[in-house]
């Protein structure tokens, strides 16, 4: 019994070590969520604004710009994965993952051949374990992103947009981000990037921070614009931009969904340990229990063979 008591023991111990590192991991985590989704709703009214600039060019010229015209007989595309450098964050990293996953299966059914952007250790581990090729990676910022990060993956898959396709250049950009909706709910989300897609604003996308493109409400009159010099340098101009906040505001937008997703689980983790410990202490009452109940046997036994042996 003694030995069984110095096993629990030393796994109580053990426990409450681990407890106290998620229990940490669990309010930094609480802490900076607040800092990350302050950043990423800061950053939506440019977003939208800029947004709205691009479309409204976009949509009020004839004008055949390559980063605004889709091309029907696309046949490469690209897909930037944005997940963490991380790991303690429950499905955060995998269910990103399986988004893009799903979306190079569907782009591949269509016939186009796929290039893949990684953003984080996650996505870079996850392909080199799997021996997968991948175009380029970046990593140590997901968790903290800068928009120093986002123009260098921007101005990286535009210029590969730019190429030619017999040159390894892409007819599309896609990106796969963590939407955060809520401390309780961010979901993977696909946005395609270029050409420019403008997508209705959904009405769940209110309550948190989403990438559509922001039309304009019911009975709102769009203004008409005219360019000055022309539409083609106001979209030279507009674009690199556009492309550069929207990377930004979907890192920001999935740093916010990792911290929340690391306090869900770390909570869940103390949770764990609370109970886990609970239960081994419940183990060593009853095995210490059982050690004196035995003792009282062996010493009751041992008096009546004495009486016995006296008689």
């Amino acid at each position: 019994m003694g030995a069984q008591m110095r096993i629990y023991r030393q796994r109580i111990k053990s426990v409450q070590s681990i407890k106290k590192i998620t229990n940490a991991m669990e309010l930094i985590a609480a802490a900076r969520v607040i800092k990350a989704r302050q950043k990423a709703s800061e950053a939506m009214p440019y977003t939208t604004a800029l947004t709205r600039a691009v479309s409204a060019v976009a949509t009020n010229t004839n004008e055949d710009h390559p980063l605004t015209t889709a091309n029907p007989d696309a046949k490469r595309a690209g897909v930037v994965i944005i997940t963490a450098d991380r790991g303690l964050a429950g499905a955060y990293s995998v269910a990103a993952i399986k988004r893009s996953a799903e979306l190079i299966a569907r782009l591949q059914a269509e016939g186009k051949e796929v290039s893949s952007y990684l953003v984080g250790r996650k996505a870079v581990s996850y392909y080199k374990f799997r021996h997968r090729e991948y175009a380029a990676e970046w990593t140590g910022f997901s968790d903290a992103p800068t928009f120093e990060a986002a123009k260098d993956i921007a101005d990286r898959i535009t210029a590969d947009f730019l190429k030619e396709t017999a040159e390894g250049g892409h007819d599309e950009i896609h990106v796969v981000f963590t939407r955060f909706r809520s401390m309780v709910r961010q979901e993977p989300h696909v946005l395609r990037l270029l050409p420019l897609e403008v997508v209705e604003h959904d009405a769940e996308g209110e309550e948190g921070l989403d990438l559509s493109v922001n039309t304009y409400e019911q009975g709102q009159i769009p203004p008409e614009y005219s360019f000055e010099p022309s539409a083609a340098e106001v979209l030279d101009l507009l674009l690199p931009k556009y492309v550069r906040n929207r990377i930004f505001t979907a890192l920001l937008s999935s740093a916010a969904s990792e911290l929340a997703a690391r306090q869900r689980a770390m909570k869940s983790a103390t949770d764990n340990a609370t109970e886990l410990i609970k239960k081994y202490q419940r183990l060593a009452n009853q095995a210490r229990q059982a050690g004196i109940t035995q003792e009282i046997s062996e010493i009751v036994g041992g008096a009546n063979a004495l009486a016995d042996a006296k008689k």
